[in-house]
């Protein structure tokens, strides 16, 4: 008889909000959510993508290299203490200042002693209407990577990351069992009436789809509200901002929801993972195990065929 896996369930937490233009302010709005979200039994809290500004890429702008922070810094010491304090694993979405003139996109994840375990660098930089971030980021050079905090083995993306299966795969062949997206992503205004569903759903469908792939929690954080940002002149870069879309979520290995947040309310979500699915999932979903390696090489390459 078929020995039955043991549970080993974690509580995890994304937070959603709405971000202005004071730093301190949003940065107290996230400490408060992790708090709530550890006092609710989280045991890792993932916070949405460069949370501690505006979306500040819908216009190339020197001005906004002066909101970035080191690594150590302000934000990562606040939540040091957090973790610290509540004994929890949170991962954190930083515009980072690496050098003078050298910028990322990056996740710290901070471990239940307040230390850094490590960071992970956003490998796919894009640059679309209103998310011009390759003026801003440096692509990442920390590879993908999977951390093994004291709950468990996670895997750390990001918003743009989202869209790759190959980002996903490589990540999970560390051993991850959940992947954390923190997430900036939202309609045009003036586009929502004729794509945004399609827009929203094919976002979901693409993250579920790696879930299902890879056997694997997926979990995304992303932010709500309208965000007009200003430029030099005190006026709007574009008249109708960009309105994010919120719903952050959480879905199973089988690629199923287990819980989503709403279109525009600030809120934690906290979700149980059981990794005993993430093994039923890869034993019996096993995509891992028949994958052909040796097939494989010319994903390396940019095109084929021409």
């Amino acid at each position: 008889m078929m020995k039955k896996q043991s549970s080993h369930v974690i509580q995890i937490a994304l937070t959603q909000m709405a971000c202005s233009d004071d730093l301190d302010a949003n940065l107290a709005r996230q400490v408060r959510l992790i708090e709530t979200a550890a006092r609710a039994g989280a045991q890792v809290v993932c916070t949405q993508e460069i949370f501690r500004g505006q979306y500040f890429c819908q216009v190339e702008d020197h001005r906004f290299f002066e909101t970035a922070e080191t690594i150590p810094g302000p934000s990562t010491d606040a939540f040091s203490r957090l973790a610290r304090q509540y004994g929890i694993v949170i991962v954190a979405s930083l515009f980072e200042q690496r050098a003078r003139g050298l910028y990322h996109n990056t996740a710290a994840v901070l471990e239940t002693d307040g230390s850094i375990l490590g960071i992970y660098r956003k490998m796919h930089i894009p640059d679309d209407p209103l998310y011009y971030e390759k003026f801003y980021f440096t692509p990442g050079d920390t590879g993908f990577k999977t951390f093994d905090t004291s709950y468990g083995k996670i895997g750390v993306l990001i918003c743009w990351d989202q869209w790759f299966p190959e980002a996903a795969r490589l990540t999970a062949l560390q051993g991850a069992d959940i992947l954390f997206y923190p997430t900036a992503i939202g309609w045009h205004p003036s586009e929502k009436a004729e794509f945004g569903h399609a827009q929203h759903d094919a976002w979901e469908t693409s993250m579920r789809a790696h879930a299902i792939a890879n056997g694997c929690y997926v979990c995304a954080a992303n932010r709500i509200g309208r965000e007009l940002v200003l430029g030099p002149d005190g006026k709007p870069v574009s008249p109708d901002g960009i309105e994010f879309w919120g719903q952050s979520f959480v879905c199973g290995p089988d690629g199923q929801v287990i819980k989503r947040a709403s279109i525009d309310q600030e809120e934690v979500i906290l979700v149980p993972a059981d990794l005993a699915r993430v093994e039923f999932s890869r034993t019996h979903w096993p995509f891992l195990r028949d994958r052909r390696i040796d097939a494989y090489q010319d994903l390396t390459r940019r095109f084929i065929g021409g």
